[in-house]
This record gives C-alpha cells, sequence and structure tokens, in this order.
C-alpha cells in the first residue's frame, strides 16, 4: 500500500545521507519534499502542514548542529512524528469486566464490514476469547449467509433469528445468549448504509443507546482515500467511535487515510486487513508502521507470524534434522506451506528490513507463483523420491513434469537448489563443531 511513499522517502533520505553537516536550506529543502511524498500520497493537507512544522521545529535546532549524525537524527524526528500522527501507541479493544463485552461494527456499503467481522471473531479466538457473531444486517441480500459460511469455513458460532426481525430484537437474543452459553465477546454485524441513509443511522444511535456496546468500530475501506476522514467524521458526530479497522491495507491505495484518520479525526486505528484470510486482519501498531512506510521493516510482526504459523515441537526437530543433515523435501514442503500461511509473501518481505519491495525499484516483483510450482513438484514426488531426491534420474522427472504441470528444467532447477541448501548446512553444521570444540580446546587452558 505504502509503496510509492517508502519509495520517495527512501530516495529522499539516501541523497539526506550523503550531505554529511547539514544546514538550516538542507532540512527546509528535505522537508519540502517530504511533503510532497506525503500529498502524493493522499494524506490531508492540514495534517501534513501540521506534521512538517512540528518536525521542522525539532530538526532545526542546536541539537542538530551538534550531532555527529545529523542525517540520522533528522530521519529519527521524522520516525517519531510519523508514530504521533498514527496515534503514538497501540489502540486496544476495550474488554470489559463484566462479560460478555459487545463489539459493533459499523460502516457504509462494500467496506468489508461482514468479513471484518468474521476477522475480528478469529483474531480474538486466537487470544483466549470465546467470541459469537451476530448476523443483525437484515437489509443486504444474503448477508446472514454470508457470515454463516465465514462462521463454518472459521470454526465461529454465529448467531441470527431468520427473517423480518429487526436488528434490535436479534442483538437482544445474541447477548442473552452469550450470558447463558459462555461467550464472552459478542461481535456485531451491522446494515452497510450510506451517510445520507437518515433511517439506517437512526437505527445505529438506537442500537448505541439501548444496547450500550463496550466498543463501536467504524470499518473503512483504504481506498477510499480522504472520503474516508470525512466518513469517519460523520460517524464520530452521530453515534460517536472507539476506533477505526481499515481493511484492504494489500491494495494499491497510497496510504493516506492510515496517515491522516487519527491526526484529523481523534479516532484511532485498532485493526487493519491486508488480505481475505482469516489470520489476515492485524492489530495496529503506529510505531511499526512507521518502519515499514521508511523502509526499516517490521520484524516484531514477522515473528508474531512466525510464532502463530510453525510449531514449537516441530521447530525443534527441523533444528535437529538440519544438525543431523537429515533435512529433506518433505521437510522442506511442510516449511513451505508454513511461510504462505503467514500470509502473502511480499507482504512478509516488507516486513524484512532491506528487503522491502517497494524499495528496490519498480521492476522487484515476487513470484508468488514460484512457491505454488515448488509445492506441486514436491506433491508429484513418491515418499521416497521426497526422503532421498539422489535416486531422482530421467525418467522420474519426466513424470514428476507430468503430474505437476512444469518442465524438466524446472525441476533440475529445484533439485539444484535444495542440494545448494543441503552443502550450506553441512558448512555451519562443521562450523557449529569447530566452535564447540575450540570452546573446549580454552577452557582446559
Amino acid at each position: 500500500m505504502f509503496e510509492n511513499l517508502t519509495r520517495r522517502l527512501q530516495d529522499i533520505f539516501k541523497n539526506l545521507r550523503r550531505r554529511g553537516k547539514l544546514t538550516e536550506k538542507d532540512v527546509e529543502e528535505v522537508l519540502r519534499e517530504v511533503k510532497y511524498a506525503l500529498l502524493e500520497a493522499d494524506v490531508n493537507f492540514r495534517v501534513v502542514k501540521d506534521f512538517i512544522e512540528r518536525v521542522k521545529e525539532k530538526a532545526i535546532g542546536e541539537e542538530l548542529w551538534k550531532s555527529l549524525t545529523p542525517a540520522q537524527l533528522v530521519i529519527k524526528i521524522v520516525r517519531d512524528e510519523l508514530i504521533a500522527l498514527m496515534g503514538g501507541s497501540q489502540s486496544k479493544i476495550n474488554i470489559s469486566s463484566s462479560p460478555p463485552t459487545i463489539v459493533e461494527l459499523v460502516g457504509l456499503h462494500g467496506s468489508g464490514k461482514t468479513t471484518s467481522v468474521a476477522k475480528l471473531g478469529n483474531y480474538l479466538k486466537k487470544q483466549g476469547h470465546r467470541p459469537l457473531l451476530v448476523a443483525a444486517d437484515v437489509y443486504r441480500p444474503a448477508a446472514r449467509e454470508q457470515l454463516l459460511k465465514l462462521g463454518q469455513e472459521w470454526d465461529l458460532s454465529v448467531f441470527t433469528l431468520g427473517e423480518n426481525i429487526a436488528p434490535l430484537e436479534i442483538i437482544r437474543g445474541a447477548i442473552k445468549k452469550a450470558k447463558v452459553e459462555g461467550f464472552d465477546i459478542v461481535i456485531i454485524d451491522t446494515a452497510g448504509r450510506l451517510q445520507i441513509q437518515e433511517e439506517l443511522m437512526q437505527e445505529l444511535e438506537e442500537i448505541k443507546e439501548k444496547i450500550n456496546p463496550s466498543e463501536v468500530l467504524l470499518v473503512v475501506d483504504a481506498m477510499m482515500g480522504q472520503e474516508a476522514l470525512n466518513v469517519t467524521s460523520t460517524f464520530v458526530k452521530r453515534i460517536g467511535l472507539d476506533g477505526v479497522i481499515l481493511t484492504k491495507l494489500d491494495g494499491d491505495a497510497r496510504g493516506g487515510a492510515a496517515l491522516s484518520i487519527k491526526a484529523a479525526t481523534g479516532v484511532p486505528i485498532k485493526f487493519v486487513g491486508v488480505g481475505e484470510k482469516a489470520d489476515l486482519l492485524e492489530p495496529f501498531y503506529p510505531d511499526r508502521m512507521a518502519s515499514r512506510i521508511l523502509g526499516m521493516g517490521d520484524v516484531l510482526s514477522l515473528i508474531e507470524k512466525a510464532e502463530v504459523a510453525i510449531d514449537e515441537a516441530k521447530a525443534k526437530e527441523l533444528e535437529q534434522k538440519i544438525r543431523t543433515q537429515s533435512f529433506n523435501l518433505e521437510d522442506f514442503l511442510e516449511q513451505l506451506k508454513a511461510i504462505k500461511s503467514m500470509g502473502p509473501i511480499e507482504h512478509l518481505a516488507s516486513m524484512i528490513p532491506g528487503l522491502n519491495p517497494s524499495s528496490a525499484g519498480g521492476d522487484f516483483k515476487i513470484d508468488e507463483k514460484q512457491f505454488t510450482r515448488i509445492e506441486a513438484i514436491i506433491c508429484s514426488m513418491t515418499p521416497q523420491e521426497r526422503q532421498n531426491p539422489s535416486i531422482i534420474g530421467g525418467s522420474r522427472k519426466r513424470r514428476i513434469a507430468r503430474g505437476s504441470g512444469t518442465t524438466v528444467v524446472e525441476i533440475n532447477k529445484l533439485l539444484r537448489q535444495f542440494q545448494d541448501m543441503q552443502r550450506m548446512m553441512k558448512h555451519i553444521t562443521k562450523l557449529e563443531k569447530k566452535g564447540y570444540k575450540l570452546q573446549k580446546l580454552l577452557k582446559r587452558r
């Protein structure tokens, strides 16, 4: 989402680092470029103006001139102000001390609200909660069926009372069920609406007044750009909001909404949607997002994803196989599936410092189809071939190529890469053994 902004800022700061000692004119010139980059990213004009003034006030001072690395200091100030712009720290869901916690999701038509209800339920379930999803959108055809289907796919409980029942009655029935059956969180899917639909806005006001939810979250499509601020402001005035879920951050939106919402409306972003899958709703961390925008990566989020995707016992087993040089294509396939379950590869790459696709030039693209082809090749092998790839000769390669829809050339390439990996692992193991022997020798002396 922030590809263009990240590329622009990295180019600006690369030139800044080359200058060594900075003058006030240098700083002003850099900040002018940063301002243009933010405006091109569709960040609200007033938000940009205030941001640049705050950075300028901190950057042009005695501390900068005394600094041995003035460029790094300016970059740090920009990062700190980006974090402040997006809310400073993570804003969590307010969990009620007397369950159930009631979370109401509101938004416009087509913002991804129903899917976000299921994703939020999936996220909270992984946090140890027991959520109940409520199909209270009685106006959109198939809204109830969509939520029921998502609940079935992702193993989440969904409450509905059928057709021609008022949303308020459905919600009351869901809360009663939650109290009786021990659901500690109720997540309500309300009907999508337009800002001008007075009747539906009044319905939300009535639900807010009579149900008194712990959290009211607005689902906003990141592709809306500046209009997202107007939508947020309208909902704030009519019903009040506790937070925003920003969807479609995996799209080609310029990112202005994510950088503007908190500063322009006072409402924090609590979650961001980065894909269609159940686990692609992430808590919003301003510091991590600022680092990603500046091309510094987001290692903490990557580690958290890896911890969820990779089983600890299997990780230890894998480590043992690497040490004993018994790692085979069966293990490789298992690791490939674990990586794919963590989300889109380009999204993961953006979290690794120095490996952001947007910072490597416009031609850099990670071909996810290549991972699918590798998986197809390995799945077309027999268990014996996966465990001992050295037995794969010409006739076996032709059979695997037919079964996987690939070519013998691609199979040869995969086998060569796997052999290189095995050699590297063998070399690392030898180095570890030498290091261990050296430690023992030094201890004796």
